[in-house]
C-alpha cells in the first residue's frame, strides 16, 4: 500500500523519550497510510533497541536505519533519501503528536496535493506540563493558495509542516550535516520550489521544551555558536544563488532573507549575552556583521530594523562596544 506521510524520528540517545514518541503514531486510524523512519545517528543507548521492538512488532510501519553519528541534519538527509510516502515530516526522538490531530492531518493529506502544509502546534514545558499553543490566525484556514499569499504574513516553524516529498527528493534538498541550528534550511531551501501550500488548523506536533541542554537555550547557542553563523552564511549563500535562476520570485527571496535577518538578530543576543568584557567575541561580532552587509545588503538592513541595539553598534562604528553592551544588559534586566 502506498504510503500518504513518512514521518522521518532524528534520534539520538532518547532512550527516555523515544518510546512516548513511537507510541504516539501506533494508532489503528493511520498504521497503514504512514512509515515511520527511526534514524538512529549513532546513539549510545538504548534507541535503536528500543526502536527494533517497533519495527518487530508493526513491520509496516516502522522501520529503524542505524547510521554513524552526523548529526540532526544528516538524520533528514538520510530520510529524504529513505522516504516513500508522498508527503515528508520531522518529528524528533523527544517530541510527539497529538494522536487525534495526527490521524486528522492523514486523513486531510489523502485528498491534498498543495507542495507546502502547515498545521497549528503545542510548545510543552517538560518541567510543569504547561501547553503553550501556536497557530497561524493571519492565514485563510483549509484553502490551498500561491505561496506569495502568505510570504508577508507567517512565521512558519519545522514543527508545523508537512512537506512533499518529491519536492524534496527531485531537488536535492541536503542540510548541513554535524551542526545545530539546521531547521531553517529544512524551511527554507524547498521554498524556491514550492506552488502552494494550505493551513490545517489543527494541533499535530507536540514540542518538548525546558531541557537545560537544548541547543536552543542560550547556553546552548554559546557552545555552538559557530554552527548559528555558519548556517546563516549558508542560507544567504543559497539566496544570493537563488536570486540568480531563471524562476527567481521577488517575494520568495524577501521571505527567505527576513527569516534569516530574524537568526542574525538572534545572534546579535548571543554575541551580547558573553558580557562586554570579551575582545575576542567583540572582535567576531565585528566581523560577522561587516561579512552580512557583504552577503546581502537587505539581511544588513533588516537586521538592523529589529535591534536598535545593532543600529548603534554599527553607527559607532563598534566603538563603544562596551557601553551599549552593558546598557543593553541592563535594560533587558
Amino acid at each position: 500500500m502506498k504510503k500518504i506521510l513518512t514521518v522521518t524520528v532524528p534520534s539520538y540517545n532518547v532512550e527516555k523519550f523515544l518510546e512516548n514518541t513511537l507510541d504516539s503514531f501506533v494508532d489503528e486510524r493511520v498504521l497503514d497510510d504512514i512509515e515511520v523512519l527511526i534514524v538512529d545517528d549513532g546513539s549510545k543507548d538504548k534507541t535503536a533497541e528500543i526502536g527494533r521492538k517497533y519495527e518487530e512488532k508493526y513491520p509496516d510501519t516502522f522501520r529503524v536505519i542505524s547510521k554513524e553519528n552526523g548529526g540532526h541534519g544528516s538524520t533528514i538527509n538520510r530520510g529524504i533519501g529513505e522516504a516513500k510516502g508522498k508527503y515528508f515530516k520531522v518529528v524528533d526522538g523527544d517530541d510527539w503528536v497529538d494522536q487525534d490531530g495526527f490521524a486528522e492531518l492523514i486523513r486531510r493529506l489523502k485528498t491534498c496535493d498543495a507542495d507546502y502544509v502547515f498545521t497549528n502546534y503545542y510548545e510543552v514545558n517538560d518541567v510543569t506540563g504547561e501547553l503553550n499553543p501556536v497557530t497561524f490566525p493571519e492565514i485563510r484556514k483549509e484553502e490551498q493558495m500561491p505561496f506569495e499569499m502568505i510570504a508577508n504574513e507567517t512565521r512558519i516553524s519545522m514543527h508545523a509542516l508537512v512537506l512533499k516529498t518529491s519536492i524534496l527528493k527531485e531537488n536535492q534538498i541536503r542540510l548541513d550535516e554535524h551542526s545545530f541550528y539546521v531547521d531553517v534550511e529544512y524551511i527554507l531551501y524547498p521554498i524556491p520550489y514550492v506552488k502552494n501550500v494550505i493551513y490545517f488548523d489543527i494541533f499535530v506536533y507536540m514540542y518538548r521544551l525546558a531541557q537545560v541542554n537544548q541547543s536552543v537555550s542560550m547556553l546552548g547557542y554559546q557552545k555552538h555558536m559557530q554552527n548559528h553563523i555558519d548556517v546563516i552564511f549558508h542560507v544567504l549563500d543559497y539566496i544570493n544563488a537563488y536570486k540568480e535562476k531563471a524562476d527567481y520570485d521577488k517575494l520568495k527571496e524577501l521571505y527567505m532573507a527576513r527569516r534569516i535577518a530574524e537568526m542574525v538578530h538572534g545572534q546579535v543576543d548571543v554575541f551580547i549575552s558573553f558580557g562586554s568584557g570579551d575582545k575576542v567575541i567583540q572582535k567576531k561580532f565585528k566581523e560577522f556583521d561587516a561579512e552580512v552587509k557583504e552577503k546581502n545588503a537587505y539581511v544588513y538592513e533588516k537586521s538592523g530594523e529589529f535591534s536598535g541595539m545593532l543600529r548603534l553598534l554599527r553607527k559607532s562604528g563598534f566603538r563603544f562596544y562596551s557601553l551599549i553592551v552593558r546598557l543593553s544588559k541592563v535594560r533587558n534586566g
